[in-house]
């Protein structure tokens, strides 16, 4: 009997340039890193929390973590929310068949360690494994939620900044002429705005938030993908198939969705991780010199203003400044992997 074998399976584009990426370890790696720790931020209630996350008392059940109970619940004197960090209230919940568990790091972004053994800032120790900054905050506890609103952020900000680029890039190459003409003489005035001082008077005139920072700077930020756009729209609207859905009468819409913009993903998908670092630094710029988010939320940026202001608390600076570069090197090793794995010269590998 002959065996019998399976034709090749035939793969796309896409997927050839999956495999391709994955064959780069650094990058593939690089994803992996960043996912894990991504996925970690978004649970960071669970992971680093001052508010327990079960709590057993006196035969009853109670989950801190969703809900707030008064201090009289555990045997308290007040009706003020619970400190599960008051060692009275430990002390109850601790004794007769009664027990907590906390999160691995007890502590949030805005705890303020009353109890803590040495003046603030303090450095590394059992209680702070990366020490305090100069409030008495968990210094690990800030640099999860920090991460977190930097990547939530320059998530928004690349979603934002791409569709626009997109849009204003897919206008300019598919119609060209004058369309092109006067996109080409807006693009250059628009783009001699003075972004920081513009940045400056709206935090001046406006309460700062992250909606504010995300809408100035999406005004500036799709301008650079916006010509690469363009430039892919000019080349392929020439193509033989666009000139075939011409003559049969595709309408213009039909054309940029199923035909041209398919084809003009590559460098909008290239400079994705590219775009991310950007909208993190940016984001940690701002915050460093005040004009970034909100007072009291958790920043990269405010923790890099402390270690400036408090030279002697070397961690602040340290844990800081390692958290930033790792987390734009695993996104520059990302978009080094992705470049290649969607070069054109290495399709056929």
């Amino acid at each position: 009997m002959s065996s019998l074998t399976k034709p090749p399976v035939a793969r796309g584009p896409w997927a050839r340039a999956w495999q391709r990426f994955k064959r780069n370890r650094l990058g593939y790696w690089s994803l992996l890193i960043f996912v894990t720790l991504v996925v970690l931020s978004l649970l960071a209630e669970v992971v680093s929390n001052d508010r327990p996350l079960l709590v057993r008392y006196q035969g009853e059940l109670y989950m801190p973590v969703i809900k707030d109970y008064p201090e009289k619940t555990f045997g308290g004197d007040f009706d003020a929310n619970t400190d599960y960090l008051d060692p009275f209230i430990r002390e109850r919940l601790s004794r007769n068949g009664n027990w907590v568990i906390f999160a691995p790091n007890p502590y949030g972004p805005k705890t303020l360690n009353y109890f803590a053994k040495a003046p603030n800032p303090s450095g590394p120790s059992a209680d702070n494994w990366l020490g305090t900054d100069d409030r008495g905050r968990d210094l690990l506890a800030q640099l999860i939620y920090g991460f977190r609103v930097s990547v939530l952020f320059a998530l928004a900000l690349t979603f934002v900044g791409t569709l626009l680029g997109i849009i204003t890039g897919a206008v300019q190459g598919f119609f060209g002429g004058k369309t092109d003409l006067a996109f080409q003489r807006f693009i250059e005035i628009w783009g001699s705005m003075p972004e920081l001082y513009l940045l400056i008077i709206f935090s001046a005139v406006f309460a700062p938030s992250l909606a504010l920072l995300l809408v100035l700077l999406s005004l500036f930020g799709w301008m650079g993908l916006s010509d690469y756009v363009r430039a892919e729209f000019l080349r392929n609207r020439q193509l033989d198939y666009v000139r075939a859905a011409r003559s049969l009468g595709v309408s213009n819409w039909h054309i940029v969705t199923r035909h041209l913009l398919p084809n003009s993903l590559t460098p909008v998908v290239t400079f994705l991780p590219f775009r991310m670092s950007g909208a993190i630094l940016a984001l940690t710029s701002l915050d460093f010199l005040g004009l970034g988010v909100p007072p009291g939320t958790p920043s990269l940026g405010e923790l890099l203003s402390q270690g400036k202001n408090n030279i002697d608390a070397w961690w602040i600076s340290v844990f800081t400044f390692a958290v930033l570069v790792l987390t734009l090197l695993l996104l520059t090793f990302m978009g080094d992997a992705l470049r290649d794995a969607l070069d054109p010269r290495k399709a056929d590998q």
